[in-house]
C-alpha cells in the first residue's frame, strides 16, 4: 500500500509541473515574441490579407523626407540594367549618407527591405542639393508595386508615405514627340511667344508637352487652361520653393541658395523617366526654343534620317543660336497681336554670330530608353552614343535678350527659316487667341 501510494504521489507531482511548464510557456511565448521583434525590427514583416500596401501614399510631386534633406520626386521600374527601382530624386550631397527602399511586394503584400544607392548627378554647378538617383535592387520573389524611402532599415511601415512605382507594366507608345519644358517661375507672362511655340511645336510632330510649373500669370493660367483640355499639355505642380532657397541662376553665387534654376535638372530626369513608356522620343528645350529643322519639313521626317544615318545613337543635340528680341522687322505685325504680352517671334529673324572662344549650347532630342541621368546640354549617362547634329540639317531657334548685344545690325545674320511656316502658325495662333485672351 506504501509502495502504491508514492506511485500516486509521484503522478500528482508529474502532472503538477508538466501544467505548470505549460502555463510558464504560455506567457513566455509573447514575451518572447517582443524580444524577437526587438532584436530583429528588420525582420520581414507579412502585411494581412487583403491589404496591398501600408503607409499613407505620397499626394505631392516633391515629398521631403523626415530629415528635410532628401526630397522625392518618383520611383520609376529600370530593367535595363537588372531589375531596380530608380527613385528621381533632391538631396544634400554631404548630409544624405544612408537611405533604404522598404518594397511592398505582390502578390502577397510582404515587407522586403533593401539598402539605397544615391547616386548625386555630377552637374550640380556648386549648389549644396542636386539631382539624385536613389537606386535599389528589388530583393528576389518580389514584385513590387509601391515603395517607402527611410533613413533606416528599422522602423513602423505605417509612419512611412509609399509611393506608387510607375513604368512596371510596358505599354506600346501612345505619342512620337513629348516635349518637356522645365521650369515655368517668376510669374512667367510670355504670353504670345509660348503660344507661337505650343503651335510650332504640333506643327512640327509634338503630341504631348510636359510643363513642371512653379508659378504664372493669370494670363498664362487661361492659356494653360485650354491647351489642358484641348490635351497637348500635361501640368506637373513644381512648388519648389516651398521647400528649398531656389536661385533663378544656373551656378552658386555663395548666396544660400539651395538649388539652381529652380530644381530643372531634377524635373528633366524626371520627365525623362515619366515618359521612357509612353514617348518614342523626348525634346528637352525651353518655351523660348524651337529646334528648327532646314532639310525636312517636321521631325519625324528629320528623325528618321537622323536614325538612318546614325543607328546606334539616341541622343540627337542641336546647337542653340540666339535670335535677339531686340531686333526685330516690320514684316508680320499683326495688330490684333500687340495687346498680348510677349515676343511676336515672326518679326525675329537676325541670329547672332558665332564666337570662336564661347561654348554654343546645345538642346536634345533622345529616345529616353537609352538616357540614364541628364543634364541640360547633354546627358550625363546613357547606353549608346550621342550625336552633334550639323547645323545645315537643324538648328535651335532661341529668341530671347541678346548676348552680343554690341553688335550692329548688319553684324547679325538673317535666317528666315521660321517663315516657311508663317501661313499655318499664323492662323493656329490666331485660334487660340480667340479662344483665350482675345
Amino acid at each position: 500500500m506504501i509502495h502504491c501510494g508514492k506511485r500516486h504521489i509521484c503522478a500528482i507531482v508529474a502532472c503538477i509541473l508538466i501544467f505548470g511548464s505549460i502555463l510558464i510557456c504560455s506567457w513566455k511565448a509573447p514575451q518572447l515574441q517582443n524580444i524577437t521583434r526587438k532584436i530583429f525590427p528588420q525582420a520581414k514583416t507579412v502585411i494581412p490579407s487583403g491589404h496591398l500596401c501600408r503607409g499613407k501614399p505620397a499626394q505631392n510631386v516633391i515629398t521631403p523626407l523626415k530629415d528635410n534633406r532628401t526630397f522625392i520626386i518618383s520611383p520609376y521600374f529600370d530593367d535595363r540594367e537588372g531589375k531596380v527601382t530608380r527613385v528621381i530624386g533632391i538631396v544634400h550631397h554631404e548630409d544624405v549618407k544612408e537611405l533604404y527602399c522598404w518594397f511592398c511586394c505582390q502578390p502577397h503584400g510582404e515587407i522586403k527591405v533593401a539598402s539605397a544607392e544615391i547616386d548625386v548627378h555630377s552637374d550640380r554647378f556648386g549648389f549644396p542639393y542636386g539631382a539624385a538617383d536613389i537606386v535599389c535592387l528589388e530583393p528576389k520573389n518580389c514584385d513590387p508595386t509601391h515603395v517607402s524611402i527611410h533613413q533606416s532599415p528599422r522602423g513602423n511601415i505605417d509612419q512611412l508615405l509609399r509611393f506608387e512605382i510607375k513604368n512596371r507594366k510596358a505599354e506600346p507608345f501612345s505619342v512620337d514627340f513629348t516635349v518637356c519644358i522645365s521650369a515655368m517661375f517668376g510669374n512667367y507672362n510670355n504670353v504670345l511667344q509660348f503660344i507661337q511655340s505650343m503651335e510650332m511645336y504640333k506643327i512640327l510632330g509634338v503630341q504631348k508637352v510636359v510643363i513642371y510649373k512653379n508659378n504664372c500669370s493669370q494670363m498664362m493660367e487661361k492659356v494653360l487652361r485650354f491647351y489642358l483640355e484641348e490635351g497637348t499639355v500635361e501640368i506637373i505642380p513644381w512648388p519648389i520653393n516651398s521647400h528649398l532657397k531656389v536661385s533663378s541662376k544656373w551656378r552658386f553665387m555663395q548666396d544660400e541658395t539651395h538649388i539652381g534654376y529652380y530644381g530643372q535638372i531634377t524635373a528633366l530626369n524626371d520627365c525623362i523617366y515619366r515618359n521612357m513608356q509612353r514617348s518614342k522620343f523626348v525634346v528637352l528645350n525651353d518655351a523660348d526654343e524651337i529646334i528648327l529643322p532646314l532639310k525636312h519639313p517636321d521631325w519625324k521626317t528629320m528623325m528618321s534620317s537622323l536614325q538612318e544615318q546614325n543607328p546606334e545613337t539616341g541622343i540627337f543635340l542641336f546647337e542653340n543660336h540666339i535670335f535677339p528680341e531686340t531686333i526685330s522687322t516690320p514684316v508680320f505685325n499683326i495688330p490684333s497681336w500687340n495687346a498680348v504680352p510677349g515676343i511676336n517671334i515672326l518679326q525675329h529673324v537676325h541670329r547672332e554670330p558665332d564666337r570662336k572662344e564661347v561654348f554654343n549650347p546645345k538642346k536634345m532630342i533622345v529616345d529616353p530608353r537609352k538616357v540614364i541621368q541628364t543634364s541640360v546640354h547633354s546627358v550625363l549617362r546613357a547606353y549608346g552614343s550621342s550625336v552633334n547634329v550639323p547645323m545645315d540639317v537643324a538648328l535651335v531657334y532661341h529668341c530671347r535678350v541678346p548676348l552680343q548685344s554690341k553688335l550692329p545690325r548688319e553684324s547679325l545674320i538673317r535666317d528666315t527659316t521660321l517663315w516657311r511656316y508663317n501661313s499655318s502658325l499664323i492662323m493656329s495662333v490666331n485660334k487660340v487667341l480667340h479662344e483665350t485672351v482675345l
